[in-house]
């Protein structure tokens, strides 16, 4: 193929949802309500974290507001576009904001990935060996964890992109999607992408994969360790939280790059539940599931109260 030929497609299309007004006209609403209400939930964790000095020292919630922090971040990379494509008919983004979507994207779901295996590493380490674990777990070790996981995303994220930036791009521009990934954009190049497409999935799938395995494994030992009744009830209690949040934001993302990137219907679908849902379905199951979250969100909001009456005297 000519140079000339290759990267003619300067834009593509997004796909989105529906061609009809009034039932894009609704799903602003509501995804708006789903990216307020991710925005406040995790704000509040995160916020709940800093100003409580029992959960700002402990090594579980120092985690659990940094994967706050993912979530949002996760969440504005693609909500925001699609937001504003509900309103616009066009759909259109250019190729440059294509990539550094897709990048961010990779970037923030890799380190979202290997922080929750950093945080099921933190469970095992209070259940087993509860009276070493302030000293196995200290902030330092967390913190080079939390900015282990950001390099491994960041490393992931740049293989993805270099790999898709490196094919010609010179006929179809409608992504069948509503935001910019690697399945859907590279099925539009001009080129052979059989072995493109194979090192993709051995690395995004890989990942995926392979963190679940790690996650789940780890659950399993907690409670193989245990022996006493009581004792796996508490064990359940406290990883339950954690396993509903690694169901739902693993199992789609293993359906979509652990598989040769052939397009399903239920894609997009698939997609809303990693993208959309899960940033907003995180603060709920940890607060509703944890009296200590509760807890703390109270007293900080019994705080802010006195602190605006105070205010007003």
């Amino acid at each position: 193929m000519d140079e000339n030929q290759t990267k003619v497609v300067r834009e593509f299309i997004l796909a989105g949802f529906s061609q009809t007004q009034s039932i894009e006209t609704g799903l602003f609403v509501l995804f708006l309500l789903f990216y307020v209400s991710t925005w406040v939930g995790n704000v509040l964790i995160m916020v709940t974290v800093v100003y409580d000095n029992h959960l700002n020292s402990s090594p579980m919630y120092f985690l659990l507001g940094n994967l706050s922090f993912l979530d949002l971040c996760y969440s504005t990379v693609t909500t925001p576009k699609l937001l504003a494509d509900f309103l616009d008919n066009e759909k259109l983004i250019p190729y440059d904001q294509c990539i550094v979507q897709l990048f961010f994207l990779h970037v923030v779901g890799a380190a979202e990935m290997f922080l929750l295996t950093v945080m099921a590493y933190d469970r095992y380490v209070a259940i087993c060996r509860p009276l070493h674990y302030t000293t196995i777990m200290s902030r330092g070790l967390c913190c080079v964890l939390v900015a282990a996981s950001w390099m491994g995303g960041f490393v992931h994220s740049t293989v993805q992109t270099i790999l898709t930036v490196r094919l010609p791009f010179c006929g179809p521009n409608q992504v069948d999607n509503f935001f910019c990934d690697v399945p859907p954009v590279i099925k539009l190049a001009c080129a052979d992408t059989f072995v493109i497409e194979l090192l993709m999935v051995s690395n995004s799938g890989l990942i995926s994969t392979s963190s679940f395995v790690v996650l789940v494994s780890s659950y399993a030992t907690i409670l193989v360790k245990i022996r006493s009744k009581e004792g796996r009830r508490k064990a359940l209690s406290t990883c339950g939280s954690h396993l509903m949040v690694v169901t739902l934001f693993f199992g789609p993302c293993i359906f979509i790059y652990a598989r040769p990137f052939s397009t399903f219907s239920v894609d997009k679908m698939v997609s809303v539940l990693y993208n959309v849902i899960t940033p907003m379905l995180n603060p709920l199951i940890y607060t509703l599931r944890n009296k200590e979250v509760k807890s703390a969100m109270q007293k900080l909001w019994d705080r802010s109260g006195l602190t605006w009456k105070k205010q007003e005297t």
